[in-house]
C-alpha cells in the first residue's frame, strides 16, 4: 500500500486556484461547501478537496439551456 502525503493550500492558493476572492473562499468554508482546517494560526485546505469543489461545479451538457433562447425567426409580416 503506497502511503500518500495530502498536498495542502494556503487560502490565498486555493482562492487563486478556484478563481475567487479570500473573502468568497471563506465565505464556502464558513457555509460549509468547502472544507478545511486550522493548522495553529493558519487555515489551510486539502489539494484534493478544492479540486473536487472545482469539479462539483461542472456544468452538465444541455443544462444551459434556458440562457440563449431559441433565436427567433424574421417575421414575414411587413
Amino acid at each position: 500500500m503506497v502511503n500518500q502525503v495530502d498536498s495542502w493550500l494556503s487560502s490565498k492558493e486555493a482562492a487563486h486556484r478556484i478563481g475567487v476572492t479570500q473573502r468568497t473562499l471563506y465565505r464556502f468554508i464558513d457555509e460549509d461547501r468547502l472544507p478545511a482546517y486550522r493548522l495553529g494560526r493558519v487555515i489551510r485546505l486539502k489539494a484534493v478537496d478544492v479540486e473536487a469543489f472545482i469539479e462539483g461545479g461542472r456544468i452538465r451538457p444541455g443544462s444551459l439551456k434556458h440562457l440563449y433562447p431559441d433565436s427567433k425567426k424574421p417575421s414575414d409580416s411587413v
